[in-house]
């Protein structure tokens, strides 16, 4: 297994006490960003140099992300990035679409209608206004999805939902490369938002659950060369 290259990025530490938690967000985002693979090796030490902090608060950072099933040690060989279980994802999905049904049934049954109107500004545009930046896109797809749980008013249940989104993201963020994918995300997230304002329960279940299905069926046909090749674009654009 290739043994990963870190690059320097230091993290100015403002306050002491958190500065495990720069170091989360910053590992975390280096995953999400394709800069850390699945499978990908690397030491504290290579991470502290690159932060320039202590081990300390770089092992802390680590184990709340292995807590979270981003990362897993071994005792010879350090740290490496979590590899793929299909399966898992494949459990999350099912999780999300449980999550997403209950909220959207509802948001329509809801006997004052549903606040939705900053879901409307961004989905609901004119077809030349459409955004065509996949992680752009990615990211506001990630939002209509949360809004509308977070709509429903049940605060543990967005709360599980965020969860389960997060650990997802990456998989996601491969799919919002591909065109057509962004394109009918915009219909299918418009229909699904129509049908909700018109308080259609079952049809906007199905939309929504044959929605999250399209993406769940893509998860296993992901390779490792298109990690590499999301990885390629997102260096171009750090650049």
């Amino acid at each position: 297994m290739k043994v990963v290259k870190l690059t320097k990025a230091k993290i100015k530490p403002e306050r002491r006490v958190n500065l495990p938690e720069r170091i989360y967000q910053q590992l975390k985002q280096d995953i999400f960003d394709f800069r850390l693979l699945p499978g990908e090796r690397f030491t504290e030490s290579e991470v502290a140099e690159r932060v320039e902090a202590s081990r300390t608060p770089v092992r802390e950072a680590l184990l709340r992300l292995q807590r979270e099933g981003f990362v897993e040690v071994s005792f010879r060989s350090g740290w490496q990035v979590r590899p793929f279980d299909f399966e898992q994802f494949e459990q999350l999905y099912d999780v999300r679409i449980t999550l997403e049904l209950a909220a959207v049934k509802k948001l329509c049954e809801m006997e004052a209608s549903p606040d939705l109107g900053d879901l409307k500004d961004v989905w609901l545009v004119p077809t030349e206004e459409r955004l065509d930046h996949g992680p752009t896109v990615c990211e506001l797809d990630e939002r209509f999805h949360e809004r509308l749980v977070e709509a429903s008013g049940n605060d543990e249940m967005a709360r599980i939902h965020h969860d389960v989104t997060e650990r997802l993201r990456i998989i996601r963020r491969i799919d919002f490369t591909k065109g057509p994918r962004i394109k009918a995300t915009y219909d299918e997230h418009s229909k699904i938002l129509r049908t909700i304002m018109k308080r259609r329960t079952d049809d906007a279940q199905l939309l929504l659950k044959t929605h999250i299905e399209e993406s769940k069926s893509e998860v296993r046909k992901i390779t490792l060369h298109m990690l590499y090749e999301a990885r390629e674009r997102q260096a171009g654009e750090d650049r």
